[in-house]
């Protein structure tokens, strides 16, 4: 089992073939859990992914402890991510344009909790409709960012059925990043 596999069964997420490919290691779909048995959008992965950076990836919230650490160092791992391709930003600061990549490197925000998308957006909707949107930062030189609302890490691991949602922000913020 490969270590992606098994960051994976811990979030809730299992791997799968497709039926009609022909059974091979390398051609593994990650499909997230869901109780009425549909499966959410699916991400090919190989055990030997490409190691360049797609983009940068702004996490805001309050920084994870203990077990939602866990579960975040985790996610950093099943998407591939280097240092130098995250870092946690806290949505009370002050945006500073000069945060911004000078080379042009593509950013994708996401927002652990309401309370962070709302700081960082602007809106006033709670959580369940600012979800599987594509927001915008709201501040001078961020306007172009996208900002995806997720759950807090803490509420995931009270109520596990919620990683299929996650895991589906995850991929709506991976997709807007490779579109930038």
């Amino acid at each position: 089992m490969s270590t992606n596999s098994t960051f994976l069964k811990e979030m809730g997420i299992t791997e799968w073939t497709l039926r009609d490919a022909a059974p091979e290691p390398t051609q593994a779909i990650l499909a997230a859990e869901v109780s009425n048995d549909q499966s959410a959008p699916v991400l090919p992965a190989t055990e030997t992914q490409e190691r360049h950076s797609l983009g940068i990836w702004w996490f805001f919230g309050n920084k994870p402890q203990g077990d939602a650490e866990v579960l975040f160092q985790n996610v950093i791992r099943v998407l591939g991510l280097t240092p130098k391709e995250w870092s946690w930003k806290n949505p009370a600061d002050k945006f500073n344009p000069d945060l911004l990549p000078q080379d042009g490197t593509p950013i994708v925000a996401l927002a652990f909790g309401g309370a962070a998308a709302q700081k960082l957006s602007g809106e006033r909707d709670a959580l369940p409709e600012l979800r599987e949107t594509v927001l915008a930062i709201n501040a001078d030189g961020a306007e172009d960012l996208p900002l995806i609302a997720t759950f807090e890490l803490n509420q995931l691991l009270s109520r596990p059925k919620d990683k299929a949602l996650f895991w589906q922000d995850l991929l709506l913020a991976k997709s807007v990043l490779q579109n930038i």
